[in-house]
């Protein structure tokens, strides 16, 4: 338990920390104002085309008799919105962190100057931080995508399809966005991805802690995009909580003698 509330502490403290920052808040703020304006133009384009779409893929349904035609294709059409609709929330998150790669850079930085025991930081060129922060994206992608598949059709099982699984869900997806998170502090330590799901597996109840609320938080309209800067800055104070500076020994000064014996 309390690994748990320091996770939930972490995320409060990272919305804290924007919030007395708050040129750090809007600068946060446009990579996922930039996706949002994406997501948002595909999805108007989907729901504009999705109709046209189910037709030419059904088109053995042109001779099917009313009502049977326009139900089956309205239901289609529906489940396309829908399916496209699921892959943004699930997607969106990624996408904010690959675009605005750079600005989380700067912020996770920021926090680890304010902090304290800001780490050494890998030079690497733009574009092999960019190349190495897709990599891990669609990894952890596709990772997500397998546990969505089991999960989806365990809930079909009676009883734990309705109960069990639902929260087992939320679990899921507060681990993986917890990691995706962290993906910008984590490489600033240079700490491959493996190493990322060891750590917050050891850590479980904490990475809970940060992210079944953000997942919460997030399936509200809007609010993903206010809090993601919030967000990063809170997955660094995870990350920092998760690899603490290791304490180094003072030199133990020279034993007294004549100074014939005594090193220069």
């Amino acid at each position: 338990m309390r690994d748990l509330a320091a996770g939930i502490r972490h995320l409060a403290g990272g919305q804290r920390w924007v919030l007395r920052h708050g040129r750090w808040f809007g600068f946060g703020l446009l990579p996922a104002l930039i996706t949002l304006v994406g997501y948002a133009a595909a999805l108007v384009a989907l729901a504009f085309w999705a109709d046209d779409a189910t037709i030419w893929a059904t088109p053995f349904a042109d001779g099917w008799s009313s009502p049977w035609q326009g139900l089956f294709r309205g239901l289609l059409t529906a489940v396309v919105f829908g399916g496209g609709l699921l892959i943004a929330v699930i997607s969106f998150t990624a996408v904010t962190l690959l675009v605005g790669q750079p600005f989380y850079e700067s912020l996770a930085e920021r926090v680890d100057e304010t902090e304290g025991r800001a780490p050494d930081v890998p030079e690497l060129p733009w574009w092999r931080e960019l190349w190495l922060s897709a990599r891990d994206s669609v990894r952890v992608l596709l990772r997500v995508a397998a546990f969505g598949i089991v999960l989806f059709a365990l809930g079909f099982i009676p009883f734990v399809g309705q109960t069990v699984v639902p929260v087992v869900g939320f679990c899921v997806s507060g681990f993986f966005l917890a990691l995706e998170l962290t993906a910008v502090a984590f490489q600033r330590r240079a700490v491959p991805l493996r190493e990322r799901l060891r750590l917050l597996r050891g850590r479980l109840m904490l990475t809970l802690g940060f992210g079944v609320p953000l997942v919460l938080l997030f399936l509200v309209p809007l609010v993903a995009v206010f809090a993601m800067p919030g967000a990063v800055a809170g997955a660094t104070l995870l990350v920092r909580d998760l690899l603490p500076e290791p304490q180094v020994a003072p030199e133990p000064e020279p034993a007294p003698g004549p100074p014939s014996l005594r090193k220069d």
